[in-house]
């Protein structure tokens, strides 16, 4: 069967992760989390002191710094889903917290980090086969991908998922907080003069507010086997 890339775009802890995880390994793609790359940035921010006290970045230091900032994944056996390092540290549970949660929006605003970002992700698709999710995919990374998914969900429902997934990992979580981030990552990603998250044109909406996981992989895998059969 042909491989094709499939770019699946939505708002924050609507479940594109995990859906994008469980189709790769079912169909033997490889998958990319691309906000678990701006995370890694974020993250690198913070550990390097380059916010300012009020929440404003300092960008001069970051681009320098960006050239240094190297982002890999590494398959996990255990769990079967790719781990997040940076500069070969492993980073996958210090960047799904709420301090990094808080302070991605405004590093993914910033030209230079996209930028690099998005050279990197057109990279890893060059030879398709990919299942990648975050904002601008569709619209802006593979705007030609065969298969196109904007995913959404109410931001109570979302901000309920974030809550259980942090105290599953017996992280420290608070439902209001987490919903006024989740508000908050909705206004700044959508009027971000910079790739704003959007649905394309030809993506696939799913709310998938009421759908159980099986329900919504279900639902993804008809729309591969569509796209796969067309072509």
């Amino acid at each position: 069967m042909k491989k094709i890339i499939i770019a699946i775009d939505g708002h924050s802890s609507c479940g594109k992760s995990t859906m994008a995880k469980d189709l790769a390994s079912k169909i033997g793609y490889t998958y990319i989390d691309t906000g678990a790359m701006y995370r890694a940035v974020t993250y690198y921010a913070l550990q390097h002191d380059l916010f300012l006290p009020d929440g404003s970045i300092k960008l001069d230091k970051l681009e320098a710094a960006m050239p240094d900032i190297h982002i890999t994944f590494r398959f996990n056996e255990e769990t079967r889903r790719p781990d997040t390092y940076l500069n070969n540290e492993y980073i996958e549970d210090k960047i799904r917290g709420m301090e990094v949660s808080a302070h991605v929006s405004p590093i993914a605003t910033v030209g230079f980090v996209r930028t690099a970002m998005v050279a990197q992700q057109q990279e890893m698709g060059r030879a398709k086969g990919i299942v990648m999710d975050g904002r601008d995919i569709g619209t802006v990374v593979f705007p030609d991908a065969e298969l196109k998914v904007f995913v959404t969900a109410t931001a109570e429902v979302r901000a309920q998922r974030r809550y259980d997934e942090l105290l599953g990992k017996g992280q420290p979580a608070s439902f209001e907080e987490i919903l006024e981030n989740v508000k908050e990552r909705d206004r700044i990603d959508s009027s971000r003069e910079i790739s704003p998250l959007r649905q394309a044109d030809d993506a696939i909406l799913l709310d998938n507010s009421n759908l159980t996981i099986p329900q919504q992989n279900e639902w993804l895998m008809e729309q591969y086997l569509r796209v796969c059969n067309e072509e």
